[in-house]
């Protein structure tokens, strides 16, 4: 089983649950704290061949997060931003794009000035998040205060983590509001046009929430899903020992995907497996 979750606080609570707001004036590019960089990935954006950001700081303590060392926003960064942009003049024409990851990179105000400025070097941008700053969101894929498209987006490809159905998301990451947070960045990413990847990684205690999950797609205009098997690398020990508790997991989640294929396609939603 999942080790209890601590009560879930206020958005606002504390500096892991700074409020989500409008990007802040003047802050620029290399204010971005950057927990670690890797050079080359194929696997953090379909298709693309990028440089990885991973940015400090996340609101969100999910019980089977994998870069747990990053989530204190208060600690500075190890990567400055220079040497990520000495990365990309070494890469020109090498590196499709760069993925702002986390953490939770909309967490900083940063990442705005950050994806402006890596297009402007000639990349693409993706960003990995999970939907937990709607402003930011906004902002980032180039929508008015009515979420229309009314600019350019500063971001070519977004991989959403769709965490929960609509009533386990508080438990799961320890927010209240969070579901009411996420129902909104769902919307503006539809609404964008912006391509981008809907996504769940399934834990044994998640298996309920499959139809909920499916369901909050669906309302949000999502059109496929797909379901993500965890696992422990560098997940904290309870987690670790929650999945050695269950030597049937793979079994288990290949028939959750089964399950969720069906109940997908009576909703509209394609559901797709990653392992």
């Amino acid at each position: 089983m999942n080790a209890a979750p601590t009560a879930p606080t206020s958005a606002a609570d504390g500096p892991a649950g700074a409020a989500d707001g409008p990007v802040r004036a003047g802050v620029a590019a290399a204010d971005l704290q950057i927990a670690g960089l890797v050079p080359l990935s194929s696997v953090d954006w379909p298709g693309r061949l990028v440089a990885t950001v991973f940015c400090q700081g996340c609101p969100w303590r999910c019980t089977y997060c994998h870069n747990t060392a990053i989530l204190d926003p208060r600690t500075p960064g190890a990567v400055s931003w220079t040497q990520l942009e000495q990365l990309l003049a070494r890469r020109y024409g090498l590196l499709d794009g760069v993925v702002f990851s986390g953490g939770e990179a909309t967490m900083q105000h940063a990442l705005v000035s950050a994806a402006r400025r890596v297009r402007e070097a000639g990349f693409g941008v993706g960003l990995h998040t999970g939907g937990a700053y709607p402003s930011r969101m906004r902002a980032l894929l180039g929508l008015d205060d009515v979420d229309r498209p009314s600019r350019p987006p500063r971001v070519d490809w977004v991989g959403f983590d769709v965490k929960a159905s609509p009533a386990g998301y508080a438990a799961l990451v320890g927010r209240v509001g969070a579901e009411t947070k996420v129902k909104r960045s769902l919307r503006m990413l539809r609404a964008s046009g912006v391509e981008h990847e809907l996504r769940m990684t399934l834990t044994p205690a998640l298996l309920p929430q499959v139809a909920g999950t499916l369901d909050l797609v669906a309302r949000a205009g999502g059109t496929s899903l797909v379901l993500q098997r965890a696992r422990p690398d560098g997940a904290e020990a309870d987690f670790a020992a929650e999945l050695a508790a269950h030597p049937d997991w793979p079994a288990r989640f290949g028939e959750a995907v089964e399950a969720a294929t069906v109940d997908g396609r009576a909703l509209g939603v394609e559901v797709s497996s990653r392992t």
